[in-house]
């Protein structure tokens, strides 16, 4: 008899614990800002709330509340202003628009009236205005269309492009102290006016990029305000984010030049504190998801391009350049880490070594503080401003057991080291032998890591509460351990994560841990396919959920809006090698199904469209496994509705105690 310990988390609590994201630290270094999520159960929907932690009071209190919700937060240059993004509107028309908050006594007021949503905002150097990025008003022929035909679209034609915006303050405030004067009708008349006249270039937000049909993803704004430097990609699809360019503008001549450093451009481009160079990430071979990203700086005068030399085989992501060098993150195995960069390639670490996930940093001018979000295998992420926590997350976990969580090495056949997450029950017992579920994470270039479980699409906490022990096993192709290993899976989909993951259950068997008659697996999107390549190629499970997995790779390559993904690790495209597709792809093996499965995925997923998931439930239907197709109606590749969430993890822990530990299946239950 397995014995259950009732002190654990509950999928219900597990939900509910806040998710912090995004910290802008003031420029005094005394303030922290920061995004909170939590679930706001009676509307099923998750609630963004900007929070500050004042180090002069020693308190953190929020901006907004309830429904008024806020994201993005960025301090003025003098630390007096907290800009942050907030939803205006009703329904399918909210809009997220820029706000400005003065002091904690004082209300925020919105400065921008945009007729598309604000996506990214920078304050200008002098303080004085906002720069911005939004998509383009839709235009006159566009308007016309819509009206005579209706909506329709041309694949690969109809591009909606954003563009760059400058926002002067003053007459921000100034507009909305007079439409906020305004009776209702007149405030929405004039408020329709204004965005006709924002259109035409009005004085209040300016575009200063109008004339290129290029999606902008990435810029920065010099120290002095005179020059903006800037990433585009041809077009707004995912399959076009390897095809970017990048371009420097004369804000005052408005001439805008295209820079001509290399083609393999990554992310992140930003101002040297002098403004004398740029830095960006770049791809250091061809560009494939697999691949490093290194840092590369650009001399804005002599031309020059250079690389500092780092002993550091994995991606190196730029944060901001302050006088002391480069604020970079990089990952390393289950750790993230961050530190100072100079251009010769020195590296001063600013948090911690191993058993540390430090992540969203941001610091100071002069390099003298630093906000960041931290775990580790026993602290629950909390907002730390320099090396003091300012958040109490950690009390969501007062009166309850957390799994024990322990990094495992084993060496597959082909010569692989990999390392997994066991989490295992607080009363382990080495005597015993345990049922096994194998949790699967995404990507492929993702990562378990050891710390505090806050996942909602597999219910880890309470599969060790029912007596599994949970093995997350980071198989080749995971982040963190060097390009060899993330492009290991090059034509070797399904095959060879299948070899990383029974391999890594063989230890467990072999040292008694694990009975090799209760092993299920659980994964979501690349897991989910991971697991679906299980159901159909082994008999080695008693139990397998599928989440938003791939079934097919023919099906997903023509379905898919990241096209390019399979090409890049399958090789070519279906039509010039079609049998990696088939020798790869789960559905070529179900005639050898036999294991019931649990099949999970959102019906407007664009990511890996529904068609897998029907697919990999007709086939397994037709060859007599028992399987359970569940479709989320409206949901993408994943859910932003705490009682979908709720429900997958419901879902996942019946489906696996039902089958493997033999509990009875309770039909009455409303899910």
């Amino acid at each position: 008899m397995i014995k259950k310990n009732s002190n654990y988390l509950t999928i219900e609590e597990v939900i509910s614990i806040p998710e912090f994201q995004d910290t802008s630290i003031s420029e005094d270094g005394q303030r922290v800002a920061y995004v909170r999520k939590t679930p706001d159960w009676d509307n099923n929907t998750y609630r963004q709330h900007v929070w500050v932690y004042d180090g002069n009071i020693d308190k953190s209190y929020p901006l907004t509340i309830g429904k008024n919700e806020s994201l993005h937060p960025r301090w003025s240059p003098d630390s007096q202003n907290l800009a942050y993004l907030s939803p205006v509107g009703e329904g399918n028309e909210r809009k997220k628009q820029i706000f400005i908050q003065t002091s904690q006594d004082m209300g925020a007021i919105q400065i921008s009236h945009e007729e598309q949503s604000v996506e990214n905002f920078k304050w200008a150097p002098d303080g004085k205005g906002i720069f911005f990025t939004a998509n383009r008003p839709e235009t006159e022929k566009m308007k016309l269309r819509k009206k005579l035909y209706g909506e329709f679209t041309n694949i690969d034609q109809d591009f909606h492009f954003n563009t760059l915006y400058y926002l002067d303050i003053e007459k921000g405030k100034q507009k909305t102290n007079t439409l906020y004067n305004l009776p209702k009708d007149l405030y929405e008349k004039n408020a329709t006016q204004d965005n006709q006249k924002d259109q035409k270039h009005n004085e209040i937000s300016i575009p200063i990029i109008d004339s290129m049909d290029l999606q902008i993803q990435n810029y920065d704004v010099s120290p002095n305000g005179k020059t903006v430097v800037f990433i585009t990609t041809p077009t707004p699809r995912m399959i076009d984010l390897l095809k970017k360019e990048i371009y420097i503008l004369d804000l005052n001549s408005k001439e805008i030049e295209k820079l001509e450093t290399t083609s393999h451009h990554a992310q992140n481009v930003m101002f040297s504190h002098d403004g004398s160079k740029i830095c960006y990430g770049r791809y250091v071979k061809e560009k494939m998801f697999f691949n490093n990203i290194e840092l590369e700086i650009y001399d804005l005068k002599s031309k020059r391009v250079t690389q500092p030399i780092l002993d550091i085989d994995e991606n190196v992501i730029p944060v901001r350049w302050i006088e002391e060098g480069i604020l970079v993150i990089w990952q390393e195995k289950t750790n993230y880490r961050m530190g100072i960069l100079s251009e010769d390639g020195k590296m001063t670490p600013l948090v911690g070594s191993n058993d540390t996930v430090a992540i969203h940093p941001s610091i100071t001018s002069d390099g003298k503080n630093v906000a960041y979000i931290k775990a580790t295998s026993q602290e629950a992420p909390e907002i730390y401003l320099n090396d003091r926590c300012v958040t109490e997350l950690y009390k969501y976990y007062e009166g309850k057991v957390k799994s024990q969580k322990e990094i495992i090495h084993w060496t597959t056949k082909d010569g692989l080291k990999i390392e997994g997450i066991l989490s295992k029950p607080i009363d382990y017992d080495s005597s015993r032998t345990y049922p096994l579920i194998v949790v699967v994470h995404g990507g492929p270039i993702g990562t378990s890591l050891a710390i505090p479980t806050m996942n909602k699409y597999q219910p880890i906490e309470q599969f060790v509460e029912k007596g599994f022990i949970v093995l997350e096993p980071n198989y080749r192709g995971s982040a963190g351990y060097g390009e060899a290993f993330r492009k290991a899976n090059y034509r070797q989909l399904g095959l060879g994560d299948y070899e990383d993951i029974v391999s890594g259950m063989d230890v467990l068997i072999e040292k008694g841990m694990v009975s090799s008659e209760n092993v299920g697996i659980v994964g979501w999107s690349q897991g989910g396919y991971i697991s679906a390549f299980c159901a159909t190629y082994s008999n080695r499970f008693k139990a397998i959920s599928v989440g938003a997995g791939i079934s097919n790779w023919m099906t997903y390559y023509v379905n898919t809006d990241i096209t390019h993904f399979t090409r890049f690790y399958l090789g070519k495209t279906p039509w010039e090698d079609e049998e990696i597709y088939r020798k790869t792809s789960p559905m070529t093996y179900i005639n050898n199904a036999s294991t019931p499965t649990l099949i999970q995925h959102g019906e407007k997923d664009s990511r890996v469209p529904v068609p897998n998931a029907y697919e990999l439930y007709r086939g397994l239907k037709d060859v007599g496994v028992e399987t359970k197709l569940v479709i989320f109606k409206g949901m993408e590749h994943g859910s932003d509705k705490p009682g979908i969430h709720r429900v997958i993890l419901k879902q996942n822990l019946d489906w696996f105690s039902h089958y493997i530990l033999g509990e009875p299946a309770d039909e009455s239950r409303s899910y």
